[in-house]
């Protein structure tokens, strides 16, 4: 059954940890050279793989014992947190040109871009984490996608915008902090329930 409540929490924080990732710039570099639409229709489709992809691996954790699988959550979501606080800035990605602005070429450009970009990504790991603990994967796929989605429309139509009036550096630590109490309860879980 559909929770909207999970699906919400997931929104939250994957779209708080992929919001100073680089998608957002990636999707900013292509919004501004290409059809929007046509850049979302790839970006779109790729995350689509990806939360897939994220979704199996989770499942697949939640065939393990209870306590361990959240010791393992927790740990990963504290390696998260620490990503997002620790890591260093690498704003300079470089984007080619697709040969036309044909749909398939742009969509395609943007597809492959974020298929290889994000492949492994924290946010990825972090779906397959809430698909393990929430064990809804309908509820946590939606939110997912719905947080990616939203993250590379806001992107490619109004990245500059957003970063002007909200520091990159503020939603990292709050992301970063989401992360920590997420962290906290799977590990309370893992000792304590």
């Amino acid at each position: 059954m559909f929770s909207f409540t999970i699906a919400a929490v997931v929104f939250g924080v994957v779209f708080l940890a992929e919001l100073p990732d680089k998608t957002a710039l990636a999707g900013l570099m292509l919004g501004t050279r290409y059809r929007a639409s046509y850049v979302f229709a790839g970006v779109a489709a790729a995350f689509l793989v990806h939360v897939a992809l994220a979704l199996a691996a989770g499942s697949v954790l939640t065939l393990l014992p209870h306590r361990w699988v959240q010791g393992v959550v927790g740990v990963l979501f504290l390696a998260g947190a620490a990503v997002l606080l620790f890591r260093k800035d690498d704003d300079e990605e470089e984007v080619k040109k697709p040969a036309d602005q044909s749909f398939w070429k742009v969509s395609g450009a943007g597809f492959m871009m974020i298929l290889v970009a994000e492949f492994g990504d924290l946010t990825q790991i972090m779906t397959a984490n809430l698909a393990a603990r929430y064990d809804d994967p309908l509820s946590v796929g939606v939110g997912a996608v719905l947080a990616l989605w939203a993250v590379a429309g806001l992107g490619i139509l109004g990245g500059r915008t957003l970063m002007k009036y909200v520091p990159l550096k503020l939603i990292t630590k709050i992301a970063a902090g989401v992360m920590l109490v997420l962290a906290g309860f799977s590990l309370y879980e893992a000792v304590g329930g």
